[in-house]
This record gives C-alpha cells, sequence and structure tokens, in this order.
C-alpha cells in the first residue's frame, strides 16, 4: 500500500497564484472582450539582454561542433561563470567568497524551496509575515509545521509581522528558533532593511545558533546607497547565513531560468550528538545527487550579463522597470494611498481603500478597472488589507492601468 506524505493535507487548496489565474480566467469567460493589465505576476516583460542572446547563440554553435560540443557539465556550474558572479557580486563589494562557496542552479526559487532539506525536520522556522509563499510551504511539505490554524498560521512557526506599524522592518523572535527566512528587498513589501538592522539579525543568529536564509533576489534593483546589496556586507554574517541570488528579475532570464546560492564554509549547524558540521559540505551532496546542473548554453548567457555591454544593458531593464515602479507609486499616492515600496524593489504594496479585504479589492480592482494585482492575504495574515502591484509590465500598459484605477474607482 502507497501512503501519501500527509503533510501535503495541511496546505490550503490553491497555490496564491493559482487561485488569481483561477478569478481572471472565470472573469475573462464572462468578459470576453476585457482588455485585461496584469500587474500581478512578477514575470518580466523585457527580452534578454542583446549580450546574453549572442553569447547563448554562440554557445549553441558550441553545441553543433563535435569538438567544442558539451555533455553533462559540473553541478556546481561552470567556472567562467562562477568567477563572474564573484568577482562582479562580491569582490567588488570588498567581500569574499571563494569558487567552491557559489552553487549555480535553475533559480533561486528552486534553492529557497530545497535548503530547507539539509535541516532536521524538528527545527523551528521564523519567517517574515508577509513572506514569499516558497518559504512556508517547503517547510509545510517536509512537517516541519503544525496544521493551518483559523487565524492563518501554522503551529509551530515563529510569525514575524511586518507591516506598517514597524516600517516593516519585523522585531526578532520571542522564541528559539533555528531558521530564519529574511528576503531583502523585500518580496511582497518592496522594503528594504537598513544594515544597523540586519547587523540586529546576524548577531541574533550567532547568539543563538540560527541560520539566516536571506533572498537577495532583487539586489540588483537597490537604488539608496545605505542599502545592502549582500547580507555578507554584514559583520559576522559569513558564520550564520545563507544567500540566495537570481537572474530572473536581474536580466529577464524567468524563462531560461538560472540563479545560485552562496554557502560559506563557515556555517555550520549541529547534529544530535553535539558535533558541528558545515551546511556547504551538506548542500553539494544535495546538489550533487538531485540535481544535473544548468545548461551550458544557459550559463553563457548568464556570464555575458557582467561583460560590459551586459552591465548596461541590465542597468538600462532595470531602469525601465524601476520607471514603471514610479509611475505606479506616484499614481497611487495622489490617489491619497498609503504606498510603500517601488523604489529599491520592482514592487508596489499598497494599504487597501475604506480597509478593504485584500481578495475584496482584487475582486473590485478586475471588475471594475480590468486590472489584475496580487491580494496581500495570499502572503500570510499581516498582508490582510494590503495588496501588491508589479513594475514588470509594458510602460504603456502600466500607465494605462494607473489611469483607470484613477478613473473607474473613484477612490
Amino acid at each position: 500500500m502507497a501512503y501519501i506524505n500527509e503533510n501535503y493535507l495541511k496546505l490550503p487548496g490553491n497555490y496564491l497564484f493559482a487561485e488569481v489565474a483561477r478569478r481572471v480566467a472565470a472573469y475573462r469567460e464572462a468578459h470576453p472582450d476585457a482588455d485585461i493589465i496584469r500587474l500581478g505576476i512578477g514575470d518580466v516583460t523585457l527580452p534578454l539582454p542583446a549580450a546574453s542572446i549572442a553569447a547563448m547563440h554562440a554557445a549553441v554553435d558550441e553545441m553543433a561542433k563535435k569538438e567544442t560540443f558539451r555533455g553533462y557539465g559540473p553541478e556546481q556550474g561552470y567556472d567562467f561563470l562562477i568567477e563572474a558572479i564573484i568577482e562582479n557580486n562580491y569582490t567588488s563589494r570588498g567581500i569574499t567568497v571563494s569558487p567552491d562557496e557559489v552553487f549555480v542552479s535553475d533559480g533561486s526559487k528552486s534553492d529557497c524551496g530545497n535548503i530547507q532539506e539539509i535541516f532536521s525536520t524538528d527545527s523551528v522556522i521564523a519567517i517574515t509575515d508577509p513572506v514569499y509563499p516558497v518559504y512556508l510551504d517547503t517547510n509545510v511539505m517536509a512537517g516541519r509545521t503544525g496544521a493551518l490554524g483559523a487565524d492563518g498560521r501554522f503551529a509551530g512557526v515563529a510569525y514575524l509581522p511586518s507591516t506598517q506599524a514597524n516600517n516593516f522592518a519585523p522585531a526578532l523572535p520571542d522564541q528559539p528558533v533555528d531558521m530564519i527566512y529574511l528576503c531583502c528587498p523585500n518580496n511582497p513589501t518592496g522594503t528594504t532593511l537598513s544594515k544597523d538592522e540586519l547587523k540586529k539579525w546576524v548577531d541574533y543568529a550567532r547568539e543563538n545558533d540560527a541560520v539566516i536564509l536571506f533572498d537577495a533576489a532583487y539586489a540588483a534593483y537597490i537604488t539608496e546607497p545605505d542599502v545592502p546589496r549582500s547580507i555578507y556586507e554584514i559583520d559576522g554574517a559569513r558564520d550564520v547565513a545563507i544567500e540566495f541570488r537570481s537572474f530572473s528579475k536581474t536580466a529577464g532570464f524567468t524563462g531560461t531560468r538560472c540563479g545560485y546560492t552562496v554557502i560559506p564554509k563557515t556555517v555550520t549547524a549541529k547534529a544530535k550528538d553535539g558535533s558541528r558540521h558545515p551546511l556547504n559540505a551538506l548542500w553539494s551532496r544535495r546538489h550533487s545527487t538531485k540535481f544535473n546542473g544548468t545548461a551550458y548554453i544557459v550559463q553563457r548567457g548568464a556570464a555575458a550579463i557582467y561583460t560590459a555591454e551586459g552591465q548596461k544593458q541590465v542597468a538600462e531593464n532595470i531602469a525601465y522597470y524601476m520607471e514603471n515602479a514610479r509611475i505606479i507609486r506616484e499614481g497611487l499616492s495622489a490617489l491619497g494611498l498609503s504606498v510603500f515600496g517601488g523604489v529599491n524593489a520592482p514592487y508596489i504594496w499598497l494599504k487597501t481603500p475604506n480597509n478593504l479585504p485584500s481578495w475584496e479589492f482584487f475582486d473590485k480592482l478586475l471588475h471594475e478597472a480590468n486590472v489584475v494585482g496580487t491580494p496581500g492575504a495570499g502572503f500570510g495574515p499581516s498582508g490582510e488589507g494590503y495588496f501588491r502591484l508589479t513594475a514588470f509590465g509594458d510602460r504603456q500598459a502600466t500607465e494605462k492601468a494607473i489611469a483607470r484605477i484613477r478613473e473607474k474607482l473613484a477612490l
């Protein structure tokens, strides 16, 4: 008899974005002529940088010749990409990272979800609330939480509210925790933590023998000079933090899939007998066992963003999206709404008008303005009463969406 992993039954019936898609599909079926503008899911709309395209074409040509053909590559990633990552994202900022501390993958979402496998199932997790669903859901699937309560919280999880009330800087846990998920710039709120705030978390982790799982997927969107681009800018972080990075939003690789994780060899955790073990070695074992490596062609395209041309093209694309963010942020602020984010991240987080529940505001926006966003409640209990819009849309569509909101909703 085959039995299921019953932890999956703890999860709500629909993944957040699946429910968004379901409601949009139902509305479209009833209104087939509606011109729906999607500012919900954070998928990019600009093409890959030209430098990446050229590099990928050259790599395809290599694969067509016996003398340059490549089969299985190194699971950890090719040296040419790892060296470019280290030089441009770490060495240039005074951060020391060695090649065997970088693991190239098919995206930071995969790594953020899979990293929990190297930790004990009785580890206690702490998550900011609201939160990117993958952090929590994968731990539920692994059996690291209790059941979902009526308050929308899973038992056994330390929820760290991150709202307007605390300026989106959550307080330290008031209970012992082992794994701490932080995302900066944050998805969904678009807000950031200062160096002083991050130092509090690093100090806490060092003092309490915890590990920080730091998602820096949106680091390339930071515009303010005092916001850390990497947690390793904080003294002591190399002893307690794992960092996740992505090419998806940085360089438009959502369809070609490439990211990487940095695990310093100095980050350790205990076995039940009290002995300490480097997490780098555990992840290396997991990575090489369950992952066959990111495609050579994709890695060549990713490495090309670090060329002079590539850096210029990436900067232009990011500037395009951040101009969209400005249009959304200022357009909504002009309506008197409380608006956050959109300065160091491509997400705008707004307080729903008239205290509308998040899903009610979703339906109102869809039905009256034909604009799709993401209900804050889908990111956790503290997201109720908030709403996320993304800046990844087309410029004309973004401007049209804000004009519609101002005209149709009469906020």
